[in-house]
């Protein structure tokens, strides 16, 4: 698609559990609109994940609009389980998707956005719904003496399996979920230490024979944004809690610097040290918005509840917390995108009315 051709209503950048969700709302309405992702295969972000990953969530809390999660809603998906079910849901509501294609640049141009491919493609778009996931871009602190390091050194999103690990000194860096579920599977072939700034919080995957989201859903916290859900406490049904106590891995404060060789603990102690894994979350996979106003003074995407503060037509789906705790799961991109929907089509309807969100106040 060229310049000069008739604009998409809305194009979607993303085609993870948030674009698959956006462009089912979108095409229950009828609308001209297309989904680019840069990955190359269906499933978002998901393929990317490693080997041992299980949701947090049940089946039961862990589905897109229009179609239930293939499982027993107590049952706890694998990785390739989503990665499938995704599959299937592009294909069995046949939403217009490309993969393959990466967007690099985006314009603001008449009463739309002109969208820049690394393919040199550009498409016309009257709405933009930005999906890119929240965890496509992998954060890892600042540490000095991190460039030193003559070990091996990976991310969370790196790291697939433990046997590339076998007998070597691992610490991993992080208290979350991926953290504590990272350093178990390590923990079957290497020596394992868990570095943490704050001790970790567990909290029980079931309680009185409820799963924890059920318990979010009767009290109306998942509703909230007090919890995040990057760093929730770390659901167990006493498995890590029983392993961590045992020695099976260990758990430090965290290490204050990194030498060639290894570490230097909180007390002074240096270790050699094989491989750092840090399980240190994401930030916003945003770089194609780079010459547009969308992040304020902190660095922080300037929406509310997935609306762009300055930018009329520019919406988000899947940042965590966007609009509550569930904003960045599988459950949550479904709600969130239709709570879009009512303001993403007025201003399709009243282009001319569109002004910046904070104008309106």
């Amino acid at each position: 698609m060229n310049q000069t051709d008739q604009p998409f209503d809305v194009v979607v950048i993303g085609a993870g559990q948030a674009g698959l969700a956006s462009g089912w709302h979108l095409k229950r309405q009828g609308l001209s609109f297309l989904i680019l992702d840069e990955q190359r295969q269906p499933g978002g972000n998901w393929r990317n994940y490693y080997d041992s990953l299980e949701l947090f969530s049940p089946a039961a809390y862990s589905s897109l609009p229009g179609m239930p999660f293939p499982a027993a809603p107590g049952h706890y998906p694998t990785r390739d389980e989503v990665v499938r079910y995704l599959k299937e849901y592009a294909e069995f509501f046949q939403l217009p998707i490309r993969q393959g294609v990466q967007a690099t640049r985006v314009d603001q141009v008449n009463e739309g956005f002109r969208i820049t491919a690394a393919t040199g493609q550009h498409f016309l778009t009257r709405a933009l719904v930005v999906a890119s996931g929240a965890f496509s871009r992998p954060y890892t602190p600042d540490i000095p003496g991190l460039e030193s390091f003559n070990g091996t050194q990976l991310h969370s999103a790196e790291y697939r399996h433990s046997e590339p690990f076998r007998a070597n000194r691992v610490v991993v860096v992080g208290a979350a979920n991926s953290a504590v579920q990272i350093a178990y599977d390590l923990a079957k072939v290497a020596s394992v230490t868990l570095a943490t700034r704050e001790a970790i919080r567990f909290a029980p995957q079931r309680i009185l024979g409820a799963d924890f989201h059920t318990w979010l859903k009767w009290t109306g916290l998942g509703k909230t944004r007090w919890l995040n859900d990057q760093s929730t406490p770390v659901l167990d049904d006493g498995t890590y809690r029983k392993a961590l106590k045992a020695g099976y891995f260990n758990q430090a404060a965290m290490f204050t610097q990194v030498t060639p060789t290894g570490i230097i603990w909180s007390d002074g102690q240096h270790e050699a040290v094989d491989t750092l894994v840090f399980a240190t979350g994401f930030r916003p996979n945003l770089p194609f918005l780079e010459g547009l106003p969308v992040l304020d003074e902190k660095g922080h995407v300037a929406q509310r509840n997935g609306r762009a503060m300055h930018i009329p037509g520019l919406y988000f789906v899947g940042l965590p917390k966007q609009r509550n705790f569930a904003s960045a799961t599988l459950r949550g991109v479904g709600p969130d995108a239709g709570h879009l929907l009512p303001h993403l089509l007025d201003h399709l309807r009243n282009p001319d009315a569109a002004r910046p969100l904070l104008a309106q106040n």
